[in-house]
Formats: structure tokens, sequence, C-alpha cells
């Protein structure tokens, strides 16, 4: 794989993706780039928020949140003064199937920000007042997120698509949930997902294989096989063809929709993102923008992405409008996805699509950043590290027939479920 094929400016020669040689349970990547002496790390555990145990949903984003409070012999105002007195950027992050992190760092600085990495994985703390610390902003938060309406519409979206499964739980938790998780649900959670099984690693920066290699084991190879995951059983959409409202007391409400979707991993994925660039994904140009708010005036952002989970994928879609005219936007939604299952896009649409998906491809590597994330998360597909030198040509080897294929296994019969946050007329 020639990242330089994809524009990246991230060297100013061909740049190859490399396979490091790492510990068992751990697969890891690098790219050389010489320009900056700095290097970007990005890596992913498999299993987040889905997770969770029953009754305490957020125990996974708060474990990710207390991993940089405090590490080793550090606790967390000493950890955070070590990262600041070296500019070391260090974050984690938490999604439903999911937890990872980066790490930025000058060259010089490198051992200090791998031996600190190495510490948060491997030993962190949970102290009390930090566990105390983070619960209190999580509980802020979710407090300030009752009166969000998109907040409130995406969780019961979730609820009503998903009942019973892990994916109906709020990642962040609720008030009565997060108040719950003991500082042994952390170290618990931290035993099940913090560890060598299914890890994936890359790296960007001025370093060799070999130089690479020792920050892999320096900062991964010392960690334990991860515990085992909790089965998250395959799930599909519930209530399709509802509508639901969340009564809240606003002019405007905010509105969720849903429909099937196709995985990342599938055949059919990169006909189906065709397709939703078209629908929805297409901001300025897409169907559902162009007669949504230029021509009716109904909203001022509507669109829709794929979304593809471990065991779901699904089309989501977003606007929100005036209470007395959410039928009315919901109606141009359902005639726009109606006109594309009968008749599909035209050539012309079809073409224009292609394009722009195949030229602004190389923007999601500008930066040593950006290029370590875009190759965790193709391992962590498995679509292969070639799928970057292929990616652009089943883009443009995308036909009507494939769009067809795609949109019957997408937007089907056109049945969706809606959930509006306020008080809609006539919903």
């Amino acid at each position: 794989m020639n990242l330089a094929e994809t524009g990246t400016r991230a060297a100013t020669s061909p740049t190859q993706a490399l396979p490091v040689a790492a510990a068992p349970g751990i697969e890891a990547w690098h790219v050389a780039s010489p320009v900056v002496p700095m290097i970007a790390l990005s890596f992913t555990f498999e299993g987040g928020a889905a997770q969770d145990p029953e009754g305490k949903s957020g125990t996974a984003q708060m474990l990710g949140r207390l991993l940089d409070e405090g590490a080793g012999d550090l606790d967390s105002d000493a950890f955070q003064e070590a990262l600041a007195a070296r500019a070391i950027e260090l974050s984690f992050h938490t999604g439903p199937d999911s937890i990872g992190g980066s790490l930025k760092t000058l060259l010089t600085h490198a051992d200090e920000a791998i031996r600190l990495l190495a510490m948060a994985l491997a030993e962190p703390r949970f102290d009390a007042p930090a566990i105390e610390r983070v619960r209190a902003q999580m509980i802020a938060s979710l407090r300030y997120q009752q009166n969000d309406p998109g907040v409130m519409a995406s969780r019961r979206y979730f609820r009503e698509a998903f009942p019973g499964h892990p994916y109906s739980r709020p990642s962040s938790g609720t008030i009565e949930s997060v108040s719950a998780i003991t500082r042994d649900d952390l170290v618990a959670m931290h035993r099940a997902l913090i560890g060598r099984g299914g890890l994936k690693v890359a790296a960007v920066g001025a370093f060799d294989a070999d130089g690479i290699a020792a920050m892999v084991a320096r900062a991964f190879g010392g960690l334990p096989e991860a515990g085992p995951l909790k089965p998250v059983p395959p799930t599909r959409i519930h209530a399709l063809d509802r509508r639901i409202v969340v009564d809240l007391d606003v002019p405007q409400s905010v509105i969720r929709f849903g429909l099937p979707g196709i995985a990342w991993r599938d055949p059919d994925f990169i006909p189906a993102y065709v397709l939703n660039h078209i629908l929805g994904g297409g901001a300025f140009t897409s169907r559902l923008f162009q007669e949504v708010r230029e021509k009716r005036g109904l909203a001022y952002t509507v669109g829709t992405s794929l979304t593809s989970h471990r065991a779901v994928a699904m089309t989501w879609g977003y606007t929100a409008t005036k209470n007395e005219r959410v039928t009315e936007a919901l109606d141009v939604i359902g005639d726009e996805i109606s006109r594309l299952i009968t008749d599909g896009p035209s050539d012309e649409e079809l073409q224009k699509a292609k394009d722009y998906l195949t030229g602004s491809y190389a923007l999601g590597f500008d930066t040593s950043t950006k290029i370590a994330g875009q190759l965790v998360q193709i391992a962590f597909e498995g679509l292969g590290m070639d799928y970057i030198a292929r990616r652009n040509d089943l883009v443009a080897s995308v036909t009507q027939a494939d769009i067809r294929r795609a949109g019957a296994r997408t937007l089907g019969d056109g049945k969706m479920l809606v959930v509006a946050a306020g008080r809609p007329t006539g919903m």
C-alpha cells in the first residue's frame, strides 16, 4: 500500500505502511515519515461500552477517562504534569465496540511518552479522588444533557431500535448507572478490555522499523492477554415504520431516523456508501439537503451517514425543524428515499458522487495523526492494509446495478424508525 498514491503529503517520498514485529495478540503497522521529528501513535482494543455491566452503563467510558488520571507511582496531578512538561498529547476514547487512544510527541521525548503510555495502560491507579472527580464530571454532563433535544432523541432512538441489546444503553450512562459504578467495576473492566488480544496499533513518524518495534514492545508488550469479552449478539433495527415523540416544550423538534445499513466489512459497503452520499451524505449536494433545505427551507441541516458496529449496521439520519413543519419534512425525506428506491440516481448524480468521494479521500491523510487513525480503523475492521490503495478503484467501479443492490439492502421498502424530541404537530 502506497500512501503517496492517495495524495497525502505526510512525506515527500512514497511512503508505505509496513507491519511491525510485535508481541502475540498485537497487530501493528508503521509509516516512516522523516519530514517532522515527531511520532503519532493510534491504538484500539476490542470491546467497549457494549461490555458495560448490567445497570452500570458508562463504566467503559469512565475507564477511558481515568486511564490518564494517575498511573504507576504518579498520581493524577503528577501524571498530567509529566505530560505537560514535554508537550506530550495523550488521549483515550470509548465507543460501543472498542476503547482506544492516541499519542503525539516530539521524537526527542518519545522515550518518556512511551513510558507514560505504558504506565497508563498497564498500571492505572484508580485513586478514589480521581474516580469521584470523573464521576462528578460525567454526572454534570448528564444533567446538562437532560435538556438537550438532540441527546434525548438519540437515546430514545437507540432504546427503541435495539430493545434489550447492549447497544440500547447509552455509552455515557445515566445519572443512576454512573453513580453506581465502583472501583471494583473499573478494575474488572480494565482487566477485560486492556490487553494484547485483538489490539491494533499504528505509528507514523521519523523512525525506522527497529525503532518502532521497540516502541510498540515497550508500550504494549507488557500487557496481559485481555480477559474474555461478553458476546454481543447480532441485532437489527426494531420498530421500523414507527414515529415516536419525546415530549419537550421547545419551538423546534430535533429528529433522528434510521434504516438498515451495511457493515464496512461487507462487499456491498462501497456501493451503499456512494448511494448514501447521493441521499444525504453529500453535504450541500445531497438530495435531502437540496429538497429539505434549499428548495423548501424546512431545516438548516439534514443528512445521513452509514454507521457500522460489530453487531449491527444502519443508515442514520438527522434534521431539526419547526414543530409545525415536522410532518412535512419527514414526508419530503420519505419521498426522496422512495424515488431512489424506484428510479435510482441519474448517471450524472452517480458520476458526480464518485468523483467527489475519490477526489476528497486524500484529505483524510493530510497529517500524521490522521494517517495513524485511518490505519488503526482499517485494521480494526479487518479490511486489509491494501484497502487504501484499493478504495478509490472500488468507488470508481460502482455501477447502477451495484447501487440498486445496495439500495435494496439499505433503503428497502423505505420504512424507518423516527424519533422527534419536541412537540411536533400532527405526528
